[in-house]
């Protein structure tokens, strides 16, 4: 947004470049944020400046200046950690790592700790208010946590015909998983996608995918009765969720491995310089939606009824879902920090988490005109991924191994 001078246009074509793999630029300016040296809260609660008890009382920071964190805890976030790594039900902030931790949203005190519950790097996978996991032995088991007390409270498994399966999306009546099929030299050339009954523990249904297919690679979002999901070898497919039956499958120009959104009756996804909009009943294009020149999409998100997507010249999307209406365009971050990957929404601001940067963070943009209003970083130099959910009036905040609550303001 606004105007550039030359010098800039030529850094966006760098930019650009550098999504193509024609070039590399990089370009920063550090945000406003904890150092380093700063001391981490206790585990078992307390505040630091910014938060009131219990961190209830917020101190809103001058114009163009990131918060400070309400508290601060370490986590065991490690780089094996996918993209569901930080989740937030009711008044639990959700940590994967091994332990698995539960803390309280408010004080940041530690709820629960569950060691050895899971699979290194496992997503947290949230239906019908329980969080589902892949067994930590190996056993073939998926097991179901409540994410207020890390109480298991759900169990259940394939089969011994099949490797350990993984969850890849639940909701309230299903958690759907991804297994190999073993055969007696205990290689997995098939695989399988089925949905287990989160009631009855029973298998629903279990289809074998296409030969070819891998079963890792995958993301997955159940809506509508649909399930729909994308894999390494660029494919989007979607299924009935009652029955399995597949619906329809189509090749797309790019790997979209990660995190692609949907919307009332589509399915959206990144393909290179594209988003492209799917009718979830037939594959349908609806619409698709182009960058500029030498830039790709990055993942995109709905968030009360705007899709949000960044690309490789750092430029932020607003586009309207259902017709691919661009609603804004924001260049603001051109000569700063990265785009983002993953958003959150607290009534009139929009955030974003950076991915690989130490010198990104959490942007804070008006969320009807996309103008940025600060960068929080914590100033630690970890180029490790940044996460952001949000909790109520807060926002949970994750980076490499710490984890912080800032007021959403």
């Amino acid at each position: 947004m606004g105007g550039h001078n030359g010098n800039a246009v030529s850094r966006r074509q760098a930019l650009r470049l550098a999504g193509t793999g024609l070039g590399l630029a990089v370009l920063g300016t550090g945000a406003w944020g904890c150092t380093p040296e700063e001391e981490l809260g206790a585990s078992d609660g307390g505040t630091t400046p910014g938060g009131g008890k219990g961190g209830d009382t917020f101190t809103t920071p001058p114009p163009g200046t990131a918060p400070k964190p309400l508290w601060q805890r370490e986590s065991a976030n490690d780089a094996l950690s996918g993209m569901e790594a930080l989740a937030v039900v009711g008044d639990t902030v959700v940590v994967s790592g091994d332990p698995l931790v539960g803390r309280d949203v408010a004080s940041g005190k530690e709820k629960w700790s569950r060691p050895g519950v899971t699979t290194p790097g496992a997503d947290l996978l949230i239906g019908g208010g329980t969080l589902y996991l892949a067994s930590a032995e190996y056993d073939g088991d998926v097991v179901g946590l409540d994410p207020a007390t890390g109480k298991e409270t759900w169990r259940s498994r394939l089969g011994k015909a099949y490797q350990q399966p993984r969850p890849v999306a639940a909701d309230d009546r299903h958690v759907y998983v991804v297994a190999g099929i073993l055969e007696e030299d205990f290689s997995t050339p098939h695989n399988v996608i089925a949905a287990i009954d989160t009631t009855s523990g029973k298998i629903a249904w279990r289809e074998q995918r296409d030969k070819g297919t891998e079963e890792h690679g995958i993301t997955a979002a159940v809506i509508g009765g649909r399930l729909a999901y994308t894999d390494f070898r660029e494919n989007v497919t979607v299924r009935d969720t009652t029955t399995g039956r597949q619906l329809w499958t189509k090749k797309i120009g790019r790997s979209n491995h990660r995190r692609f959104a949907v919307h009332e009756d589509l399915v959206i996804v990144a393909d290179g310089q594209k988003l492209r909009a799917f009718t979830l009943s037939a594959g349908t294009e609806r619409w698709s939606l182009a960058t500029e020149e030498f830039s790709t999409f990055n993942d995109p998100q709905v968030l009360d009824g705007v899709l949000h997507a960044s690309d490789s010249a750092r430029g932020m999307w607003a586009v309207d879902p259902g017709t691919g209406k661009r609603i804004w365009h924001n260049e603001d971050l051109l000569d700063s920090a990265t785009a983002a990957w993953q958003f959150a929404k607290v009534g009139g601001t929009l955030y974003g988490a950076t991915e690989l940067d130490e010198e990104g963070g959490v942007h804070a943009f008006d969320a009807a005109t996309g103008k940025l209003r600060w960068t929080y970083n914590d100033n630690t130099g970890e180029n490790q991924r940044w996460y952001v959910v949000a909790a109520g009036k807060r926002l949970a905040v994750m980076h490499a191994e710490r984890l912080y609550a800032l007021p959403a303001v």
